[in-house]
């Protein structure tokens, strides 16, 4: 139950991200899955805590991830 708890987890997590973060965002829903476990993760690393502010910190670190996403990979047009 662990992963797939995390996939979905996950899933929210970047969904959410993805709606806050100004912009369009042409990824896929693998990758906003992988954002937001990244995110999830990171803020845990960065700001250990527990209950609904853990859900917060990790929205902002995936939208932080966002923004180094398009930052890295954006097109040169």
């Amino acid at each position: 139950m662990g992963i797939i708890s995390t996939i979905i987890g996950g899933a929210v997590i970047g969904a959410l991200a993805r709606l806050i973060k100004p912009g369009s965002d042409p990824m896929g829903w693998i990758l906003t899955i992988l954002v937001g476990i990244g995110g999830a993760y990171v803020g845990s690393l960065i700001f250990p805590t527990s209950g609904f502010l853990k859900f917060i910190v990790a929205i902002v670190a995936s939208v932080v991830l966002l923004f180094v996403y398009d930052a890295i990979f954006k097109k040169k047009t």
